[in-house]
């Protein structure tokens, strides 16, 4: 993404031509790609999460990845939300704040079940995680029904975030561990494409070419 181009024309007298004057290229808080920050932020949180459903640390520890998830991927996705809202980007914008509230309220779930912050007897703890999984499940569905119009990777990385939240879900009401296993590969799946992402970034960013992305699902 880039920021948005503006140009300006300057008269004389009738009969002149107009001149078109190019506006210098913005400074400052309005400049540069949001996603040099979002995608690392997101690309961490997701490796944290996928190793632990797929079993790197015990069951037992639930929290192995809040430090990350709590703090650089949460903090940071807000961040670049609020940059890409400052240059005008409202896809991007949503895009990084929609993933920014579902790793801070995954975080307080997992944090707050443990502590006893909600008030949540343990009988109700399954459907509690349940009721989680469905809501951000039709919201990310949502998000990727509504974005296809992007290059077809961004489109694969919801889908997969769909994919894992879903196979999460099934893990969690059927107490299966090998859905969660395989829940946890799914996000290591969109962590993956997410790193690809990065380096299409990186390489624009650095003066390179563009990484090929893909034709978006639907066009016009």
């Amino acid at each position: 993404m880039t920021a948005v181009d503006a140009s300006s024309s300057e008269s004389s007298q009738p009969g002149t031509r107009t001149q078109e004057v190019p506006a210098p290229a913005a400074t400052g808080p309005l400049a540069g790609n949001p996603s040099a920050l979002g995608l690392p932020c997101f690309i961490v949180g997701s490796l944290a999460l996928g190793l632990v459903l797929v079993g790197v640390v015990p069951a037992t520890a639930t929290g192995a990845s809040m430090p990350i998830i709590l703090t650089a991927t949460s903090i940071g996705l807000f961040l670049a939300t609020a940059w890409a809202a400052m240059l005008g980007q409202t896809a991007v914008a949503s895009v990084f704040g929609i993933f920014a509230g579902f790793w801070l309220s995954y975080a307080a779930l997992v944090v707050g079940l443990t502590r006893g912050w909600f008030g949540i007897l343990p009988s109700a703890v399954q459907s509690t995680e349940e009721l989680f999984l469905v809501t951000w499940l039709v919201v990310i569905v949502m998000l990727t029904v509504a974005t296809l119009r992007l290059p077809l990777a961004f489109t694969v990385v919801f889908a997969l975030v769909d994919l894992a939240l879903l196979l999460v879900f099934l893990g969690v009401n059927q107490a299966s561990s090998g859905l969660l296993k395989a829940g946890g590969y799914a996000v290591l799946a969109f962590a993956a494409v997410g790193v690809y992402l990065f380096f299409d970034m990186a390489s624009q960013a650095t003066g390179g070419a563009a990484m090929p992305l893909g034709r978006p699902v639907l066009h016009g």
